[in-house]
């Protein structure tokens, strides 16, 4: 069972571990959700992520037989990073299954603690069945990322700082995969103060934990798909299952085009890297149906790639309006390029790309397609842009952005 004295043993463990984490006041995300949001950093720490917590405090528990064996687990990443970091430093061999689809980030990282790395499916669910083959194999410990009362127990330990920062808490958020670390954070939550209010945040894609709650009892999804690849799990913990039972006040699910908004914001705002499933909480702010509390939003991890990192910027900017496309046809004669240039910098504009076919047509009167991406304020900027063109007898239209990177 999950009790105060193994939450404290877990902190005890974890004492000169872990790097502090302390709460950041978001000025930004409070004004947009009417409460007073307060960050909990979970980027930052040791590996990038939360999971260090359940992974060391879980070895420290091992046996000399369990040890010598040699560890085994299944992750899509930050899981992986923390087994492996926590099995280097206790001097035990560990080998990680990881689904092809893993960010490379994650899987070099895994390699650069020592782990040896094996690749396999496409979802997590497939690396962890092949992990429980090799452990039954091999003879290998194996150590499950979610669905282990010890791993919770770690991860719980985020409460504490939580509490120690902000003992007014009102409401937490925190995001849920498989489960552990929503069942460690409910869990001491409530003991801690059972007025506290703890909401799970899934994403629409990938939401098990709703369906099982819902259900009453574990479900299995038969498909997920979702851009946060750390929390893409088809069949949630039914070990920590019957404490998101007891202690969850409610789950919140948010869309793939959120957490895509979301970035862009805390990168602007707070210059911070939170990866798609650390932003689940960031982004669920939008849709609290009270004013007035102190909120805590739980960012799990910021380990990300910087080809998708790019990828979600660019899809982000489109999505606010801050880069467009816009084509047009021009008469086929001298100046025409310039004119539409010079309408676009009246109303301050930036023009990123330009296309310019000469041969879209026969008709020299509208011979040219001349296509422009450039970068705007927002939607109203856009929008006036459009109207300045077409003020001036222009049939300019907006159109599906490309790739502002490509050559």
């Amino acid at each position: 069972m999950m009790t105060l004295e193994e939450f404290r043993d877990a902190r005890r463990a974890l004492q000169g571990v872990l790097r502090d984490t302390h709460l950041i006041h978001s000025a930004y995300f409070s004004r947009c959700c009417g409460n007073q949001v307060y960050f909990k950093p979970e980027n930052m720490q040791i590996t990038g992520a939360y999971k260090i917590r359940g992974a060391y405090y879980t070895i420290s528990t091992l046996d000399k037989e369990e040890r010598e064996r040699g560890l085994i687990t299944a992750s899509a990443g930050n899981h992986a990073q923390g087994v492996a970091y926590a099995a280097q430093k206790a001097g035990v061999p560990a080998t990680v299954v990881m689904p092809t689809t893993t960010p490379l980030i994650k899987v070099e990282n895994t390699k650069s603690y020592g782990a040896r790395v094996v690749l396999h499916g496409s979802s997590f669910d497939d690396a962890a069945d092949k992990a429980a083959e090799m452990s039954e194999g091999e003879g290998l410990t194996y150590i499950h990322p979610f669905n282990d009362l010890r791993i919770a127990t770690g991860q719980g330990t985020i409460a504490y700082e939580i509490f120690s920062d902000l003992p007014d808490v009102d409401v937490i958020l925190v995001p849920i995969g498989g489960g552990g670390l929503a069942a460690g954070v409910a869990t001491l939550s409530k003991l801690l103060n059972p007025h506290v209010k703890v909401i799970g945040v899934e994403p629409e894609g990938a939401a098990s934990m709703k369906a099982s709650l819902e259900a009453g009892h574990v479900v299995t999804l038969p498909t997920v798909e979702t851009i946060a690849d750390g929390v893409a799990v088809k069949t949630p913990g039914d070990k920590v299952f019957p404490y998101l039972q007891k202690y969850l006040d409610g789950i919140i699910t948010v869309k793939d085009e959120e957490l895509v908004n979301c970035f862009l914001d805390m990168t602007e705002k707070h210059k911070m890297i939170v990866e798609n499933a650390g932003l689940l909480t960031a982004a669920a702010l939008q849709h609290l149906d009270f004013k007035g509390k102190n909120v805590v939003s739980i960012l799990t991890g910021g380990n990300m790639d910087v080809i998708t990192m790019a990828s979600i910027i660019q899809h982000g900017l489109i999505n606010r309006s801050r880069v467009f496309t816009f084509s047009v046809h021009l008469p086929d004669r001298p100046g025409e390029l310039l004119r539409v240039a010079e309408l676009v910098a009246q109303q301050n504009g930036n023009i990123i790309k330009l296309e310019h076919n000469q041969f879209v047509n026969i008709n020299r009167q509208h011979g040219v397609e001349l296509k422009v991406t450039l970068e705007a304020f927002g939607a109203t900027h856009k929008r006036a842009i459009l109207d300045a063109l077409q003020a001036d007898g222009y049939d300019a239209a907006e159109c599906n952005t490309s790739s502002v990177y490509d050559g």
